[in-house]
């Protein structure tokens, strides 16, 4: 279907703006446009309480922060990997989302600021979301969480460390988790699915700058086949949580996506997969402004609230 009118308005006014793509940027550069960029919280969709921690991590603390719902304890959780292609992104940038998330799924959001490349390269930033998971289970109850009741998500590069973590978990023995909700997924170090070559440019994520996020994640390409870095390569995808995969129409992205979610059915996973069409990538974070946006983020939550009543 053509772009969504209301994506199609945004994108005309970020191009007015005239701001350089990140792939033009430094990465520090790049994170304060990201973080100037970011959207303000939804005064409808604000968590009932919100707290900031740290907490152990594999080389140094990992800031994690709390979005309370308004039910009542012990509450399901959801952990949420932000998106930024591993470079860019962090608390902040996601605030409105997670405040989002927790209000409509009724679920203890805890956002992970897990380290961020160049500065430190894979598998830093998959190996703290691991630890961050990990935590939230051991500690479910000085948290009010319940840890039988645990997803986990992410979009964009969030969406493959929500994947990858549930590789881990596979992988290392635990902990359990409900579901992975992966929005618009990186899967597969490559550029030149149907989706890429379609939506290569005009669509706020570009091919070379997904191009420029690669280069400053992986030390070596020689890495770009490691199961971790790229889920679609993983010989063995079996075994794997229950997933909700949601991809966009004008995304580069979107082939591998549901390539993904087709291959995790392929092994065995229980899968569900929604495609927005007229949707661009990063969408999601758009509720205040993109109606199918709202709509996206209701389905997230009601397939939450589905996989913890199961």
């Amino acid at each position: 279907m053509p772009l969504d009118p209301q994506v199609k308005a945004i994108i005309e006014a970020d191009s007015k703006l005239g701001l350089p793509s990140y792939n033009m940027l430094s990465p520090t550069e790049a994170r304060k446009q990201m973080l100037d960029l970011s959207p303000p919280v939804d005064p409808d969709l604000t968590a009932r309480q919100t707290k900031n921690l740290k907490i152990p991590g594999p080389k140094s603390e990992i800031p994690i922060k709390f979005y309370y719902p308004e039910s009542d304890p012990p509450y399901p959780a959801v952990v949420y990997f932000h998106g930024g292609g591993w470079v860019i992104g962090n608390l902040k940038t996601h605030n409105a989302i997670c405040h989002a998330l927790s209000k409509t799924s009724g679920c203890l959001a805890v956002a992970v600021d897990y380290r961020l490349a160049p500065e430190n390269k894979y598998p830093a930033a998959s190996e703290d979301a691991y630890a961050a998971l990990c935590w939230v289970a051991d500690n479910a109850d000085s948290i009010q969480a319940d840890a039988n009741r645990i997803a986990v998500a992410g979009e964009s590069a969030g969406g493959t460390l929500a994947t990858v973590v549930s590789m881990m978990i596979r992988d290392r023995g635990g902990p359990q988790i409900a579901l992975q909700v992966l929005v618009c997924p990186v899967t597969n170090h490559g550029f030149n699915t149907p989706s890429y070559l379609e939506c290569a440019e005009s669509y706020i994520l570009t091919r070379e700058m997904m191009k420029w996020f690669w280069n400053h994640y992986l030390e070596n390409e020689n890495e770009s086949d490691l199961p971790y870095v790229s889920p679609l390569r993983a010989e063995n995808l079996g075994k794997l949580p229950p997933a909700f995969v949601v991809t966009a129409e004008y995304d580069p992205l979107r082939d591998e996506g549901e390539a993904y979610a087709h291959r995790l059915q392929e092994a065995g996973v229980k899968v569900k997969l929604s495609r927005y069409d007229g949707m661009i990538h990063g969408f999601f974070r758009m509720t205040s402004r993109v109606d199918r946006a709202r709509e996206a983020l209701d389905e997230v939550s009601l397939r939450l609230r589905d996989a913890f009543n199961d």
